[in-house]
């Protein structure tokens, strides 16, 4: 979601310097646009996670760490499970339908690449840059919410997504290493082994750095920018000693706090590296 926010509003920058007409648009246009690429992002990630929930039931079921999830402990059944899926698909092509053409017609390849990552698994390795891919579109589709086409910086953003997103699910991954190999699942751990695993996102996170200094030198950024790649550098690295000092004892920490925490600390900074920009412009 911080970087879907951070795709929006360089999406209004980039309208009102290269669209001079668009400055006479109202409050209530922006409002609306914002509402409706928040419900897609809700909708999107709410199709996506309950289809994996759906497509992995089985497995679930199969592996303790994750029988106690909502379809295999039977708190939700099969067939709700997917009707939520398909509500939710059907509101995000309604709501890319408002926003304009081009999102319209790309809502099927969004949620072809959200819902198919659920079966990566059964066939490539490469399930984790799948995943990464699929979010990734975030700041990218915000973007061209707005503009109605693509550009270099929220394209590159949305690789800085990818690889980020890549790197921190192989690490959670790592859990169920030897239930993916016992079990002919396919993940990098599985197939490289546990410390290999973690090389391995150690050197998409260094991309990620190495593309976020590159983006702040093409895109032209101010300060804030720079602090916010310093604090996401930062949690990156302290996300691996995490992984290298306590294994899997705190997986969680490294997964869903330190990520979390990134991410919401770089968004506010960018987006209001940003929005001081647009002030100064209008």
């Amino acid at each position: 979601m911080p970087f879907a926010m951070i795709g929006f509003t360089l999406g209004l920058y980039y309208s009102i310097i290269y669209d001079p007409t668009i400055r006479e648009n109202s409050n209530s246009y922006y409002l609306l646009k914002f509402i409706l690429v928040l419900v897609c992002m809700i909708t999107a990630r709410n199709a996506a996670m309950a289809f994996n929930r759906w497509a992995d039931r089985q497995q679930d079921a199969l592996n303790p760490r994750t029988a106690i999830r909502e379809i295999p402990s039977g708190i939700i059944s099969e067939k709700n499970a997917l009707v939520f899926v398909v509500i939710n698909c059907v509101v995000f092509i309604i709501s890319t339908f408002f926003i304009n053409r081009l999102c319209f017609y790309l809502s099927p390849i969004a949620l072809l690449v959200v819902l198919g990552y659920s079966y990566t698994k059964r066939f490539s390795f490469l399930c984790h840059l799948i995943l990464g891919i699929g979010l990734g579109l975030a700041p990218v589709g915000a973007f061209v919410a707005v503009t109605g086409k693509f550009g270099i910086v929220p394209v590159l953003l949305g690789i800085v997504v990818m690889l980020w997103v890549s790197g921190f699910d192989i690490i959670y991954s790592l859990q169920d290493e030897q239930f993916d190999k016992d079990n002919n699942f396919f993940s990098i751990p599985a197939k490289f082994g546990y410390q290999n695993a973690v090389s391995i996102s150690v050197i998409l996170h260094i991309f990620v750095i190495g593309l976020l200094v590159f983006i702040g030198v093409f895109g032209n950024f101010g300060l804030l920018y720079w602090i916010g790649t310093v604090v996401f550098a930062c949690l990156l690295i302290y996300q691996h000693v995490v992984v290298q000092k306590f294994g899997l004892e705190r997986i969680n920490l490294a997964f869903f706090t330190l990520n979390g925490l990134a991410s919401i600390l770089f968004g506010m900074l960018v987006i209001t590296d940003i929005i001081m920009k647009l002030t100064l412009i209008r």
